[in-house]
């Protein structure tokens, strides 16, 4: 994701909030730019405004609210200045910082100042700096002579793996070298060691998720290669290579072509493999592959049959062992299909409607990642291809997004129940609408409203602030970018809302939720002053860090939300006109001493409303999840040391532990699943791993990873039944015949007998298969849809933020590929 402020002096600032290139969130980027140079974007469809906005007419404030503002005591204000540290990066004159936290709870904190540019550009000048931090972002050193002040690639950053392990990729020109270059440190970047490799990098090295000993890479020659040591030494495993992803255990998928090379026309023509034994030996799941990827537990790839017919798509829950083609209803090969999201359970799909009309529908899959069932209708998705789907992680089942109403107005609707229901956000406790106002709920800007730069941040959540969430948003009838977005704030996982800060801010969670912080978003001059809350938003501090403001980049603090400490981040332009990178890091532990205990906690029930059953309150997914979290009034430390604790027990089913099956459609307003009208017969024939399934639904099929025992059943339990493919039940016994018995007994009339019953049998035998074959084709022609997909990309957890699979990682930290042109998967 992009933030971009356009401040004063004839600069741009861009905070690329970049995922780790190995874990996710440990890294985060800060772009330093001309406001002259071209930003230009790819954008395959026009920009649709929000509803309300009126181009460059002046932003209107939206209902007034109130929130608390305290004042600093001289004592806390001292506290603070004694605790708050100011780094001036001097002389460097990198356009990009990149920051990377350096295992668990270290203090350590590395930070690459370099520039994104042809090699011969930064000859006449141009240079990259490496600097270290133990003490989390107090101070700085430079460590560049470390890595023989090599200078370093932009685009590869820093690649941090478990454990403290760290990976830096130098540019290498080419022509005249063997191969690349690579440091790799094990101490947190204590010390380097000096790598030449015996291939040059495609794309950065690919750590797996437990062990950081093991390595994979992707040489520009299409060669995939393998470390087991870290780097030291390397193997090739296979040529041809075009992408690759790490699976469950050390199962390795990847992409390659049937001659070794990798041509852009021979997309589609591509072999889909596997090694299970770290390149030892390989195992073909599919051919004519066009791309894949992986997430949560789920393997997925696009097929092109022919070269002409559209892509399809099948799914594997089993590490690639057996795999069957996707069922989505009322679909068109008109439409693009993007991922949303995924775990081991189930995933969720959006398939956009056909033209430029910027929604869609949104369903979710069953725990195979098969069949697929109607969630939300015109759900919104902008012309830049993205959508403002967000999984609210502070609270089980919590997913938050937009849609595009019939009146051409943009609406935020929320589940509680992993997409089995939708509704509107309640209007905040503390602000009022207008008698004008139609209806008055919060709307929640997005990653639509953020890429028409109408606010800096999407929604925050952390799983270990439970219940937590702050977004920006406007109240009223629908999402306006006409009025200034203000900053609201959840303690229940978006049931309940409160106004908490006028106009855009950037924001932080920091000691579990124990501690927010937030700098106001400045479009024009420079910042000074930070803001921080220690009771969810409801009150709040202000403090000035610095007396020399600077324009501003981003926040920075450590990943996990277990810091009390944030750094502030920015330049200042000095008196040669060369902007220096300033780091201001404020560490609130001296502030806030004291040590939680017990006392300062309270039990709460998630998901519960006043005046509900108490038999039914809080159940959601089929369980009562009880958490033991902070109370509002409690300034106290959860510590470094905190987890979350939390008690369950199961409830009893109801149609909310339902979603609707294959062919059916929760009528609106209603928990009732109806036949869709274009639905196949209740029988659904599906052909998996050579065997076929016939399913008998009632219509319903429980949520996946929903733990409710008794209670609702639907009327007609699903029935299964399996058969080989193609070959129809047992008959059963035949009647018996009321007229005389005819006897052949001279074994003349038997053999004959034999000779034309052998005859006839294998006839009818024909025509069965045939008929068979031609009903089988009709079938599948008629329920099952044709789609196509290409660009596969994937948003992340964290955020709700979207990363290309080009150069992204997947949810276990691997990289995929980019698929090309109009579909995409997200």
């Amino acid at each position: 994701m992009i933030w971009r402020l356009v401040v004063l002096g004839g600069v741009c600032v861009c905070l690329l909030a970049a995922e780790g290139k190995s874990r996710g969130g440990r890294m985060v980027t800060f772009r330093r730019t001309q406001r002259d140079e071209s930003q230009g974007q790819v954008r395959e469809r026009p920009r649709r405004e929000t509803s309300g906005s009126s181009g460059t007419s002046k932003l209107s404030h939206g209902p007034a609210f109130t929130s608390c503002r305290l004042p600093l005591t001289p004592a806390e204000h001292k506290v603070l200045d004694d605790n708050t540290h100011e780094t001036g990066f001097n002389g460097d004159d990198g356009s990009y910082v990149i920051l990377t936290w350096v295992g668990d709870g270290t203090g350590v904190i590395l930070v690459l100042s370099t520039i994104s540019a042809p090699l011969d550009s930064f000859l006449e000048g141009g240079s990259s700096r490496l600097y270290r931090s133990t003490d989390y972002g107090k101070s700085f050193h430079d460590i560049s002579h470390r890595i023989n002040n090599t200078f370093i690639r932009e685009e590869f950053g820093v690649s941090v793996g478990p454990g403290s392990s760290v990976i830096l990729t130098a540019d290498t020109a080419v022509v005249d070298n063997p191969g690349g270059i690579i440091f790799t440190s094990t101490d947190a970047g204590a010390t380097f060691k000096f790598i030449q490799l015996p291939f040059h990098l495609a794309q950065p090295i690919t750590y797996h998720f437990l062990n950081h000993d093991y390595l994979v890479a992707l040489s520009i020659d299409g060669g995939l290669w393998l470390s087991l040591d870290f780097g030291a030494k390397w193997t090739k495993v296979h040529d041809g290579v075009h992408s690759f992803s790490w699976g469950a255990g050390v199962n390795l998928f990847f992409s390659c072509s049937r001659v070794d090379t990798v041509e852009a026309d021979e997309r589609g023509d591509l072999v889909l493999k596997r090694t299970k034994d770290l390149g030892k030996t390989f195992t073909t799941i599919h051919e004519d592959i066009y791309s894949f990827g992986y997430i949560g537990a789920f393997l997925f790839f696009s097929v092109m049959e022919d070269s002409r017919s559209p892509r399809v798509m099948y799914f594997s829950s089993d590490q690639g062992d057996t795999f069957s083609r996707a069922l989505l209803p009322s679909a068109s090969t008109e439409q693009f299909y993007s991922i949303l999201d995924g775990d081991e359970d189930m995933l969720f799909m959006h398939v956009d409607n056909p033209g430029d009309t910027y929604f869609g529908t949104m369903y979710t899959s069953d725990d195979r990642g098969i069949l697929f069932s109607k969630s939300l209708e015109r759900h919104l998705f902008d012309g830049h291809r993205k959508s403002d789907f967000t999984n609210i992680t502070s609270l089980r089942g919590v997913y938050l997004t937009n849609k595009l109403d019939e009146d051409g107005r943009i609406r935020s609707v929320i589940s509680f129940n992993r997409g089995g229901m939708w509704q509107q956000l309640n209007k905040p406790e503390n602000v009022d609408c207008t008698e004008q106002t139609k209806n008055c709920n919060l709307h929640i800007h997005g990653e639509h409203s953020r890429n028409n730069r109408i606010v800096p941040m999407l929604a925050l959540s952390e799983p270990t602030a439970i219940g937590l969430v702050i977004a920006h948003g406007t109240v009223g009838d629908s999402l306006s970018s006409s009025q200034h977005p203000d900053v609201f704030v959840s303690s229940d996982g978006g049931y309940n809302w409160r106004g908490t800060l006028r106009g855009p801010h950037h924001y932080s969670i920091l000691d579990s939720g124990g501690l927010i912080v937030a700098v106001e978003a400045q479009r024009e001059g420079q910042v000074k002053t930070i803001k921080f809350s220690t009771d969810e938003g409801q009150c709040w501090k202000s403090y000035n860090f610095t007396e020399q403001p600077f324009f501003f980049a981003g926040l920075a603090s450590e990943p996990g939300t277990k810091a009390m400490n944030v750094s502030v981040w920015g330049f200042r332009p000095e008196e040669d006109g060369q902007p220096m990178w300033v780091a201001v890091t404020i560490d609130f532990q001296s502030l806030i001493t004291r040590e939680c205990n017990d006392q300062d906690y309270e039990e709460w029930l998630a998901h519960s409303t006043e005046g509900e059953d108490s038999e039914r309150n809080g159940c959601v997914l089929g369980i009562k999840e009880t958490y033991r979290r902070l109370k509002k009034q409690s300034v106290c430390r959860n510590g470094k040391s905190f987890v979350v604790s939390k008690k369950q027990r199961p409830c009893l089913c109801t149609r909310e532990d339902y979603l609707c099956d294959y062919g059916y459609y929760r009528h609106v307003n209603t928990s009732e699943c109806v036949r869709q009208p274009n639905a196949a017969n209740k029988t659904l024939e599906i052909c998996l791993n050579g065997e076929e399934d016939e399913l008998l639904t009632a219509g319903y099929r429980k949520v996946p990873s929903d733990k409710c025992e008794g209670g609702f059943t639907p009327q007609h339990a699903v029935q299964t039944v399996i058969r080989p493919c193609g070959v129809k039940p047992s008959p059963g016994p035949p009647a018996r015949s009321s007229s005389p018995e005819t006897h052949f007994d001279t074994p003349r009339e038997r053999l004959v007998l034999i000779l034309v019953c052998a005859g006839a049998g294998f006839i009818v035998l024909v025509a069965i298969v045939s008929a068979l074959l031609a009903v089988k084709r009709v079938v599948y022609r008629n329920r099952t849809p044709v789609y196509r997909f290409s660009n596969l990309r994937i948003q992340d957890d964290e955020n709700g933020m979207t990363a290309d699979l080009e150069s992204a990682t997947s949810s276990n930290g691997t990289v995929c590929q980019q698929d090309s042109d109009d579909d995409l998967i997200e």
